[in-house]
C-alpha cells in the first residue's frame, strides 16, 4: 500500500484537507502584496529640481509656475527636465517671445538643493522620502533586487531545512519572520535599514511559498492536486486585487507596508494547529509521529475506525519498501546524482528561471505603460483568472508537460511581438504585455504543481528550494536587463522573449505526471523512468514487427 492509498484510507479529500488547504491559502492572499509592493511604495512621481531659493524670495509676486518656467529647462520632448536646472534664473523665458531664445547656450547644473515632487497621486513613497531619482534612481531597482535576493536565499536555506526539520515548523517560523520584518520595514529610519528588512522579508516569503506548496501537495489525494494548486494560484491572483484596493486607499508607503504585514501575526498564531506532513515523517522514519498525525486526520474526517486500526507496525508493513530505500539525510547533490533526477533538475531550472525572469520584467515596471498604475495593476491581475482556468483544464485533461511548454512559448512570442509595435500604440502594446503576463501566470500555476510532483518526498523541499533559487535569480536579473534599454531600446524585450521560448522547449523533455501518484524515493523516480523507456521500446518493436505484415497484405 502506497501513502496515497493510506491517505484515502483516512478520508481522502475530507473535512481535514478542506480546512487545511483553506488555512494555507489565506496567507497567500497577502503574498502578492509583498512581492509587487514596490510598484506602489517605490512609485516615482513627476519631479523636477527645486527652484532657486533666492528667486522665490526676490520675486514673490510671480506665480510658482513662472518661477519653474524660468528655472527648469525642457528636454527634447518639451517636458521639464527631471535632473537639471539653470545655473541662474532665466527671466527672459517669461517673455512672450521666449521661443526665439537659444536655450542650448544656457548653462545647467544638477539638482544640488533637492527636488520638488508631484504628490497628487503618491503623497509619500521611498523615492520621495530618500530622493531615489536622477543619479540615485538605480537604488530603487536595487531595493527590489535585494528583496528578490532574500527570496533566493530563503529558497536555499528554508528548502534544505524543511527536508531536515519538517514543513510545519519552518512554515510557522516564516510566518513570524514575515510579520516582524514586514512591520519593521514600515519604521525604517533610513534606506539601508529598509533594504535590510526587505531582504529578510523576502527570505520569509520563500519559506512560506515552499512549505505551503509541499503541505498542500503531500496532504491531498492525487486526483485533487491540480485543483488545490490552482486554488492557491487564484488566491495569489486575488491578492493582486486586494493590493490595488489597499494601495488606492492608503497612499503613504509606511502605512501601506504596515497594513500588508500585520495580518501575518494572525497567520502565525493559527498555524500552530497545522499537522506535520505524514509523508515526510514516514520518510525520515518518525513513524510514531506519522501515526499520530494520520489518526488525527482520520478523526477529523470522521474515519475514527480506520484511524484506530493504524499503528507503527501497520505503517511499517505497508510502506516497508519506501522506508527501506530512504536515507537518513539528503543533500542538493542528490538532485543530480542519477540520470532522471539530473534531467528533471536541469529542465526545471530553465523553466523556473525564465518564467520568473520574464514575469517580473513585465509586472515590476507598470509606470512605463503610460496608463494609470492602479488600472494597469487591475488588468494584469484580471488576466490571471481566465489564464489559470485554461491552465488547470489543460493540466487535468491534457497533461502537465504540454501545458508547461505551450504557456512558455506563447508568452515568449507575445513579448517578442511588442518589439515590432510602435511606442505610440500603447493600447496594442498593453494587450500583448497582458497576454504574455497571462501565459506566464499560467506557467507559474503549472510549474508549482509540476515541480512538487516530479521530485520525490525525500527531496521535494530541496528540489523546490533549487527551483525557487533559479526563479529568484531570474527576478533579480530582470530589472538589471531592463537597464540595458537605455543603450539598446529593443534588446531587453528580445531577451525577455527568447528566454521563455527556450525554456518551453526544455519543458518538453520532462516526464508527464498526470494521474501519477507522488514518488517517495529517488529509486522510485528512476524505476518509473525506466518503465517508460521500456514501454516505448516495446511499442517501437511492435510497430516495426507489424509493418512488414501490413505491407504484405497491401501488396
Amino acid at each position: 500500500m502506497s501513502f496515497a492509498e493510506l491517505l484515502e484510507h483516512v478520508g481522502g479529500m475530507g473535512r481535514f484537507q478542506i480546512v487545511y488547504v483553506t488555512f494555507l491559502a489565506i496567507p497567500v492572499f497577502m503574498m502578492a502584496s509583498h512581492n509587487i509592493l514596490q510598484n506602489f511604495t517605490a512609485a516615482t512621481p513627476e519631479h523636477h529640481c527645486l527652484v532657486h531659493h533666492d528667486a522665490i524670495q526676490e520675486n514673490q509676486s510671480l506665480t510658482y509656475e513662472d518661477l519653474v518656467q524660468a528655472s527648469i529647462p525642457m528636454d527634447e520632448r518639451q517636458q521639464r527636465e527631471e535632473c537639471l536646472r539653470f545655473v541662474s534664473v532665466q527671466w527672459g523665458l517669461l517673455n512672450p517671445n521666449a521661443s526665439n531664445v537659444n536655450r542650448t547656450e544656457m548653462k545647467t547644473e544638477m539638482c544640488n538643493d533637492g527636488w520638488t515632487y508631484n504628490r497628487s497621486i503618491f503623497p509619500n513613497t521611498i523615492v520621495t522620502e530618500w530622493n531615489l531619482v536622477c543619479a540615485s534612481r538605480s537604488l530603487k531597482q536595487m531595493a527590489q533586487s535585494l528583496y528578490m535576493a532574500g527570496v533566493l536565499l530563503g529558497g536555499i536555506v528554508f528548502g534544505g531545512l524543511s527536508d531536515r526539520f519538517g514543513r510545519r515548523s519552518l512554515l510557522i517560523w516564516c510566518y513570524l519572520q514575515m510579520a516582524v520584518m514586514g512591520s519593521a520595514t514600515a519604521f525604517s529610519p533610513s534606506f539601508s535599514f529598509y533594504c535590510a528588512f526587505r531582504f529578510l522579508t523576502g527570505m520569509a516569503f520563500s519559506g512560506i511559498v515552499l512549505n505551503c506548496v509541499s503541505l498542500s501537495v503531500e496532504w491531498t489525494p492525487t486526483n485533487t492536486r491540480a485543483v488545490v494548486g490552482t486554488l492557491n494560484g487564484y488566491a495569489y491572483t486575488t491578492g493582486q486585487f486586494i493590493l490595488v484596493g489597499v494601495a488606492y486607499l492608503i497612499r503613504d508607503w509606511r502605512w501601506l507596508q504596515l497594513t500588508v504585514s500585520l495580518p501575518y501575526f494572525v497567520f502565525f498564531f493559527y498555524s500552530w494547529w497545522f499537522a506535520e506532513s505524514a509523508r515526510w515523517l514516514v520518510m525520515v522514519k518518525k513513524l510514531d509521529r506519522a501515526v499520530k498525525e494520520l489518526k488525527r486526520v482520520a478523526r477529523i474526517n470522521g474515519k475514527e475506525e480506520a484511524g484506530d486500526k493504524l499503528n507503527i507496525e501497520t505503517l511499517r508493513s505497508k510502506m516497508k519498501e519506501e522506508i527501506a530505500t530512504a536515507k537518513s539525510t539528503y543533500t542538493i547533490a542528490d538532485l543530480v546524482r542519477t540520470p532522471t533526477m539530473r534531467r528533471i533538475s536541469c529542465c526545471l531550472c530553465f523553466v523556473w528561471f525564465s518564467t520568473s525572469f520574464a514575469y517580473y520584467g513585465l509586472v515590476m515596471d507598470l509606470q512605463n505603460f503610460g496608463v494609470n498604475i492602479y488600472m494597469v495593476q487591475l488588468i494584469f491581475g484580471a488576466v490571471d483568472f481566465p489564464a489559470k482556468l485554461i491552465s488547470v483544464l489543460s493540466i487535468c485533461f491534457i497533461g502537465r508537460r504540454f501545458t508547461q511548454a505551450v504557456t512558455l512559448i506563447l508568452a515568449g512570442m507575445a513579448i517578442l511581438a511588442n518589439i515590432f509595435v510602435p511606442q505610440g500604440m500603447q493600447t496594442l502594446r498593453t494587450v500583448f504585455a497582458v497576454f504574455g503576463k497571462g501565459c506566464l501566470a499560467a506557467s507559474f500555476n503549472c510549474v508549482y504543481l509540476y515541480t512538487g510532483e516530479l521530485y520525490p518526498t525525500v527531496l521535494r523541499q530541496t528540489g523546490m528550494g533549487l527551483s525557487n533559487t533559479m526563479a529568484r535569480s531570474g527576478a533579480i536579473i530582470a530589472p538589471l536587463v531592463k537597464m540595458i534599454g537605455e543603450y539598446i531600446p529593443f534588446l531587453p524585450m528580445v531577451i525577455y522573449g527568447v528566454a521563455p521560448i527556450v525554456s518551453g522547449v526544455a519543458a518538453a523533455f520532462l516526464p508527464e505526471t498526470l494521474n501519477v501518484p507522488l514518488r517517495e524515493t529517488i529509486e522510485q523516480v528512476e524505476i518509473q523512468s525506466q518503465l517508460r523507456k521500456d514501454e516505448k521500446k516495446q511499442t517501437k518493436t511492435l510497430l516495426s514487427s507489424t509493418k512488414p505484415e501490413t505491407e504484405k497484405v497491401t501488396s
